[in-house]
């Protein structure tokens, strides 16, 4: 479906160039030059996207602004204006406009605009599907698992959703921090606010400042126009900082100044913009040992270990295994088509004896394989077979058929080679505080080789510098 485009301004030319540049798809493009026939469009027939111009006879363009936001808040509206009328613009954002253009500008800076706009678009009618599943799907009674180590974790989680407190979620990577997260806000007076996700993971220093705080037109190469950073997007909901430990300090100490005075500025710009957004950070790091090792600042852990939730791994919750088990398969023969399959005692005894070091999500990953290849009503240990070699001999089901037998005893060696890799490359990290040149001389590797490793496994950390290591 095209976005619907309205642009307005007094002058023929403007509405001629502008509908010029975005002829075509993705947009349907409409134009006119009286502010009050564009009201009247706008609440007969509904558009997208409305780009207004300031200065107009009769009315100028920030009462359009104030009534289409009061009538039609979900539309955006995107503001053009002369370089002598930029606190008037600046007003305009203050108003709920989405952006603005300074004349005269590039094609591409109109079309940039209006891409992220209808990105927004997008993401809107996204959750409005989403919303009503939202409350129920992440309810903290509807985590999966009634052991005690995650009847602690129910507890403290009601205890924390009502307030706005900053929670530090830890625990080992794939145990669930992020639903944890989640539920907290779901439970929250902000819930029918913002969930924002800020992988620190992925980004460098510059790009995760960009993220966090948006940048000005030409604060760096490459900002062509001005974009809303994530503290100002998720301004009234939550921003949950997924990998906390990975930022660098300079950008830590940002951080920090957002939590203590609740505003800060666009990368580029001097103005200072206030946010209430309530922080959930997760890592699977010891902060205390970063602190230690000067990789990560004192003051910034005490702001934000203000409410710590520790997320057992799946090897302390053994007990919760069959019922995460069931519904993952529930939930992937669902996605297929099919009907759930039983599961073998010697399927359920060797996922409830497997270490699991990737915890829930190496478990939703085996379930997901074993929904695939269990042909039949039953699951068995060989469709299990990349976890079998932490299965006692005696438990093992005997394959079926010579073919069976060939492909369990394959992924059984590589498993287990890979499954020592990664525990020997986890280990080391931690033991050197996540240092990469200090655990490859620990190991007696080259650093390039320890590097290799861990982007074979899939490994990131960052050093003292903030720089990224490895995938």
């Amino acid at each position: 479906m095209k976005a619907r485009i309205l642009i307005v301004d007094d002058e023929d030319i403007v509405l001629r160039s502008c509908t010029r540049i975005l002829a075509g798809d993705p947009y349907q493009v409409e134009s006119v030059l009286d502010p009050w026939e564009a009201l009247r469009r706008i609440d007969e027939n509904g558009f997208d996207i409305v780009v207004l111009d300031i200065m107009m006879p009769n009315i100028d363009g920030l009462q359009v602004l104030q009534h289409v936001k009061e009538r039609h808040p979900d539309v955006d509206v995107i503001m053009m204006t002369g370089l002598s009328q930029i606190q008037t613009a600046v007003k305009a954002m203050k108003l709920g406009a989405f952006d603005y253009l300074p004349k005269p500008f590039d094609p591409d800076e109109l079309k940039l605009v209006v891409d992220r706009a209808i990105e927004r678009q997008r993401l809107l009618r996204e959750n409005r599907t989403l919303k009503s599943e939202a409350g129920s799907r992440y309810r903290f009674d509807n985590i999966v698992g009634a052991s005690a180590p995650m009847q602690s974790v129910y507890r403290l989680i009601a205890q924390c959703a009502p307030t706005n407190c900053t929670v530090l979620v830890t625990g080992e990577s794939g145990t669930g921090k992020e639903m944890v997260a989640r539920a907290i806000h779901y439970n929250s007076l902000r819930k029918d606010q913002p969930f924002v996700v800020v992988d620190c993971n992925t980004l460098s220093e510059n790009l995760l400042e960009s993220e966090l705080f948006g940048h000005v037109k030409g604060a760096f190469t490459g900002a062509v126009a001005h974009k809303r950073g994530l503290f100002e997007i998720a301004n009234n909901g939550t921003l949950f900082l997924d990998e906390l430990g990975n930022i660098p300090l300079p950008t830590q100490a940002k951080l920090l100044r957002v939590l203590q005075e609740h505003e800060f500025k666009a990368v580029g710009d001097t103005r200072t913009q206030a946010t209430n957004v309530r922080l959930i950070a997760a890592t699977n790091a010891d902060l205390k040992a970063m602190v230690a090792a000067g990789t990560f600042r004192e003051d910034l852990y005490y702001r934000i270990n203000v409410f710590p939730i520790q997320v057992p791994p799946l090897r302390e919750r053994r007990g919760d295994i069959p019922a995460l088990a069931f519904h993952f398969l529930q939930a992937f023969c669902g996605e297929l088509g099919r009907p759930v399959p039983k599961m073998s005692d010697g399927a359920m005894s060797l996922l409830v004896n497997h270490a699991w070091p990737g915890n829930v999500r190496e478990l939703q990953n085996a379930i997901q394989r074993a929904a695939i290849l269990a042909s039949d009503d039953m699951v068995r240990q060989a469709h299990l077979a990349g976890v079998l070699d932490s299965a006692p001999r005696s438990e093992l089901e005997v394959p079926r058929t010579a073919e069976e037998l060939k492909h369990v005893k394959k992924i059984a060696r590589e498993k287990s080679v890979e499954d020592i890799e990664k525990l020997f490359v986890q280990e080391t990290l931690k033991r050197n505080v996540w240092n990469v040149t200090r655990s490859a001389e620990a190991a007696g590797m080259q650093r390039a080789n320890f590097q290799a490793l861990m982007k074979k496994h899939n490994i990131r950390v960052r050093d003292t510098a903030g720089e990224e290591q490895a995938e």
